[in-house]
């Protein structure tokens, strides 16, 4: 039998997360920002609210998110 936790769980995953939505593209393009305001120290999800969760969820958005900002904190 499935418990409240795990029904819940499984909801999740099959709708995503719940609140604003970023879509692949939408991500892409404003990953420049959102890294810019991680870096200084800003809450970047205040200013693009829905990206964290979509880089939770999405592989190539998160590899693209890390590389880019392991690339401006180097320089």
């Amino acid at each position: 039998m499935t418990s409240g936790r795990q029904l819940r769980e499984m909801l999740t995953l099959l709708l995503g997360p719940p609140g604003p939505e970023v879509s692949c593209e939408e991500c892409f393009e404003r990953l420049d920002e959102y890294v810019d305001l991680e870096l200084a120290g800003s809450d970047p999800e205040a200013r693009i609210p829905g990206m964290g969760a979509h880089l939770a969820g999405c592989p190539a958005c998160t590899e693209d998110h890390a590389s880019l900002r392991d690339l401006v904190a180097e320089g």
